[in-house]
C-alpha cells in the first residue's frame, strides 16, 4: 500500500516497480483521498484511479486496487467505467476496493468534500448508497441488456456497461469498514473485506460481526476473504512481524503492508518480501 501523497509520482512508480519483481508480493494498493490526510496539509496528493491506470500500464504481475475507493466522490455508472478500463489495462488484474468515504472526523479527511464541491451526508445515508452502488456495479458489469434502477439514493435510465471488464463474473469486490452497518452490506456483496489493523480485539469482534451477519442471509462466512492493513515501521521490521502473526492468528490471509513515506532513495523491498512471505 502506497499512500499517493506527500510523493512524486516516480517514487510510486519506483516502489511498484520494485514490488513486481518480488514473488511474495502478491498485490499493490493506492488510496482514495483527494488532499493530504497526514503531513504537509497543502502538499501533493494524486487522484487514486487515474493514478492506478498508470501504473497497471507500468506493471505486469501485480494484482492492484485502492484502498478503498470512497462511494461518496463518484457516481456508481461513473466508477463501473473506470474500473472496467483498469481492469481491461491491467490484463484482468483488478481487485476493486471500494467503501462508504471518509468519516467527518478527523477534519483533514473531512475537507476535500467541500474543497471539491463533494455533498458530505450523514453515516446512515452514505451506507444504504453504498449498498445501491454495489449492486448498480455489478449489473452494469453483467447484465447483457440496457435496464433503469431507481433506488433511494441513485437513478439510472437505459444503463449499460461495454466493454466488460477481463474477469468474469467481474473483478472481485473489497469492501473496506467496520461499522456494523457497513460490514451488513459486507455480507452482501464483498468477496474481500478490509479491515485497518490497531485494536486486534476489536478486529476479532468486528469479524465475528461478519460472521453473524452472512449466517443471516444464507452465506457461508468462509466464502469472504479477511484482509488487514498494516503500517509497516521499517526502522523495526519485527514489530510489524509481529503484528502480521497476530493478524495470521485472528484468521486474516489478505495482509496490505502500509509503507511510510518518503520513501528512502534506495529502497529495497526486502524487508516487506521477507514480511509477505511470512504472512503467507
Amino acid at each position: 500500500m502506497t499512500a499517493p501523497t506527500q510523493v512524486g509520482y516516480d517514487d510510486i512508480l519506483r516502489v511498484w516497480h520494485e514490488a513486481d519483481a518480488i514473488p511474495e508480493i502478491e498485490h499493490a494498493w493506492l488510496f482514495d483521498h483527494l488532499m493530504p490526510i497526514f503531513g504537509d496539509p497543502n502538499g501533493p496528493a494524486y487522484e487514486g484511479w487515474t493514478l492506478l491506470s498508470a501504473l497497471a500500464a507500468r506493471t505486469r504481475r501485480l494484482r492492484l486496487g485502492v484502498m478503498v475507493t470512497s462511494n461518496r466522490f463518484r457516481p456508481p455508472a461513473l466508477l463501473a467505467k473506470i474500473a472496467t478500463t483498469v481492469d481491461i489495462v491491467s490484463g484482468g488484474r483488478l481487485d476493486f476496493g471500494i467503501g462508504v468515504g471518509s468519516r467527518p472526523d478527523p477534519p483533514e479527511a473531512w475537507r476535500e468534500y467541500p474543497a471539491h464541491g463533494l455533498p458530505f451526508h450523514p453515516p446512515a445515508q452514505a451506507v444504504e448508497s453504498l449498498a445501491e452502488a454495489c449492486t448498480v456495479i455489478k449489473r452494469l458489469w453483467t447484465e447483457p441488456e440496457p435496464f433503469d434502477f431507481h433506488g433511494r439514493h441513485h437513478h439510472l435510465t437505459g444503463a449499460f456497461g461495454n466493454p466488460r471488464p477481463v474477469q468474469r463474473p467481474h473483478p472481485p469486490v473489497l469492501i473496506g469498514g467496520r461499522s456494523s452497518a457497513t460490514l451488513r452490506v459486507v455480507a452482501e456483496h464483498a468477496d474481500l473485506w478490509n479491515i485497518p489493523g490497531g485494536d486486534m480485539a476489536d478486529v476479532v469482534r468486528r469479524s465475528a460481526l461478519l460472521d453473524r451477519y452472512c449466517v443471516d442471509i444464507g452465506r457461508d462466512p468462509a466464502s469472504i476473504v479477511r484482509s488487514i492493513h498494516l503500517p509497516v515501521d521499517v526502522d523495526r521490521p519485527g514489530v510489524t512481524r509481529e503484528a502480521i502473526g497476530e493478524a495470521l492468528d485472528a484468521g486474516f490471509r489478505h495482509v496490505v503492508l502500509g509503507l511510510p513515506v518518503p520513501y528512502p532513495d534506495v529502497f529495497s523491498l526486502g524487508a516487506a518480501s521477507s514480511l509477505s512471505r511470512r504472512a503467507l
